[in-house]
């Protein structure tokens, strides 16, 4: 059994990152083995997880993945640990629109069995706080709150004010932190900037985070409401397992390992851990590129992959980057299986913002001040290297950048929410959209990508 908290909040921007990120480098910091995660699809947060624990942050997203697999991908990221520190997303109760609690913090909680901390934003309230908090730990009974912490606290006065008000709560408040610039991210049109953009700055301020979280947190009964958390009889989730179903076992030993070129870098920081495992989990060779440094994709490259980051931040130097552009491009013409992913799509497009990119496809992007955001369920409208005619997905947009035409002819998604369209590319062994997808919920996905890379048939 893992030891474990999720970290929630009443509302977006009320401190959860900055709390959860200092509990886990905090907990780490005395010598615990500390397993991060994050509710939904941020790809942002659990690199700053990752920073406090030096272990990969993972992403528990309900809709994406099915409510079946939480507790099982929890298990397969938490193995081993001491402790298990979960971050929730928007506030606890908020999921899926028109979903009801679908992949919200508290279904989550409640799928892992562990107790919540909500994270309350105090700086303008007192006697208040004691309403908001009974409301929150009322509203479902199944949701447990073990406790609170204060975050933005001005005075002692004011924390003597809050701490009264809650001891007729009857929920403990586990932590009072005071305001401080130290610990602040800096933040931009998608949220915070990633730690890849920012390493020194990044681990300043995780150190400042855990240090406030230690000083004004009851570290003791924080760890003792995490032990309290009972066993969840679980088989924990498996790559190998979850991948074997559909491509009838991993690429046969007298074929060589089909080498897939991963992009990342400052460029391409969106990824889930799990796409990597079940990638190898397939017989394939994952290795590791980044298109603003290497001029050359690794050798004997059969597949590649491009997800999601901020490329409208790096447009000047991946357009300088020719001879990668040039690489990728001659790569993707004869047919080889690429999978980009919003990021990626923007990278293979003619232009972005003017700069020109790898002009795989007949394309042109650039920024826009809509912000697109929100689940989305999927349908493959042409057959690909990903999926089949038919086959569904879930998946999730996030982006403030524009790309025309939004389709190609032979597209790669049809979308039902929250309005019916097609989007996407798919062009010979292409597949380009700015739909994210987890592969976890659909493992067939790598199977069907690395068969591709082998140089298998793909049905």
């Amino acid at each position: 059994m893992v030891a474990r908290l999720v970290i929630a909040a009443p509302s977006s921007g009320a401190g959860k990152t900055t709390v959860a990120t200092g509990l886990m480098a905090a907990f780490a910091g005395r010598g615990l083995t500390v397993s991060p995660h994050k509710v939904g699809p941020d790809y942002i947060d659990p690199g700053y997880h990752a920073l406090a624990t030096g272990r990969p942050g993972r992403n528990l997203d309900a809709y994406m993945c099915g409510t079946g697999l939480i507790a099982p991908l929890f298990e397969h990221g938490a193995r081993g640990c001491d402790l298990a520190v979960v971050e929730g997303v928007m506030g606890l109760y908020d999921g899926a629109a028109d979903q009801g609690e679908l992949a919200s913090t508290a279904q989550v909680s409640k799928l892992l069995r562990a107790p919540v901390v909500l994270v309350v934003d105090a700086s303008s309230q007192s006697r208040s706080v004691a309403a908001l908090v009974h409301g929150f730990a009322s509203w479902d009974p199944e949701v447990r709150i073990g406790g609170v912490i204060l975050n933005k606290v001005a005075t002692d006065r004011h924390e003597h004010l809050l701490r009264e008000a809650l001891g007729e709560s009857g929920v403990p408040v586990l932590g009072v932190l005071r305001r401080a610039p130290a610990v602040a991210t800096p933040s931009r049109h998608l949220g915070l900037v990633p730690v890849a953009e920012r390493q020194a700055a990044a681990v300043e301020a995780v150190a400042a985070q855990a240090e406030q979280v230690r000083a004004g947190c009851d570290m003791e009964a924080l760890l003792a409401l995490a032990r309290s958390a009972p066993d969840l009889h679980t088989e924990a989730w498996s790559p190998e397992i979850a991948g074997r179903p559909h491509a009838g076992g991993p690429v046969p030993p007298t074929r060589p390992a089909p080498r897939v070129a991963v992009a990342g870098g400052a460029a391409f920081t969106f990824s889930y851990a799990e796409h990597a495992e079940l990638l190898t989990a397939a017989g394939a060779e994952v290795v590791a590129f980044d298109p603003l440094r290497d001029e050359a994709l690794p050798e004997e490259t059969s597949g590649l992959v491009i997800g999601g980051g901020f490329p409208e931040m790096y447009g000047g130097e991946l357009s300088a980057n020719e001879p990668l552009r040039r690489a990728v491009a001659a790569l993707a013409a004869t047919g080889a299986p690429v999978a980009a992913e919003c990021a990626g799509l923007l990278y293979l497009a003619r232009s972005l913002d003017g700069s020109p990119m790898c002009g795989v496809l007949d394309a042109d992007a650039r920024m826009s001040e809509r912000l697109t955001l929100g689940y989305r369920d999927a349908v493959a409208v042409n057959d690909s290297v990903l999926a089949p005619t038919g086959a569904r997905m879930r998946g999730h947009e996030f982006h403030r950048t524009v790309i025309e035409p939004g389709a190609g002819a032979l597209a790669a998604w049809g979308l039902r929410q929250p309005e019916r369209r097609v989007e996407g590319f798919v062009q010979g062994g292409v597949h380009a959209s700015y739909v994210h997808t987890h592969w976890a919920g659909a493992p067939e996905v790598a199977a069907r990508f690395v068969e591709r890379c082998a140089g298998g048939p793909v049905a």
